[in-house]
C-alpha cells in the first residue's frame, strides 16, 4: 500500500492531482487504519494500471465501496486466471471489464 505523497512522487504529479485522480475514478484509495493509499497494484510503474478507470466506474456504478471493489480486484478467479488486477496487468482488460459490468445487474 502506498500514501498519497509516496504515490504523487511515485506518478511525478502534486498531491492534489493524486486526490483528483481518486474522485474520478481513474486511481484506487481505499481506508486502512492508516488512512487513505493507494494498492501498489493499481499502479503500472508511474501510471495508473490501463482500464483501470473504466473497471473502477463499472464497480462503482454497480454500487462498490472501494474497499469492496479492492477486494473484487484482488480476489482469484480461476476463469480469468488469477486476480482481476493481474489480468489488467496482463492486458487481458476485455474480460474484466465484462464481470464487472455484470455485477450492475
Amino acid at each position: 500500500m502506498l500514501s498519497f505523497p509516496d504515490v504523487a512522487e511515485r506518478m511525478g504529479v502534486s498531491l492534489n492531482a493524486v486526490k483528483q485522480f481518486v474522485s474520478e475514478h481513474k486511481l484506487l484509495a481505499i481506508r486502512t487504519e492508516d488512512g487513505l493509499v493507494v494498492p501498489e497494484e493499481a499502479l503500472d510503474g508511474t501510471l495508473p494500471v490501463k482500464h483501470l478507470m473504466g473497471v473502477l466506474t463499472l464497480l462503482h456504478d454497480a454500487g462498490y465501496s472501494p474497499e469492496e471493489a479492492y477486494a473484487w480486484l484482488t480476489t482469484e478467479d480461476a476463469s480469468l486466471p488469477g486476480t482481476p488486477f493481474q489480468a489488467l496487468h496482463e492486458n487481458r482488460a476485455t474480460e474484466v471489464k465484462r464481470r464487472a459490468q455484470a455485477l450492475a445487474f
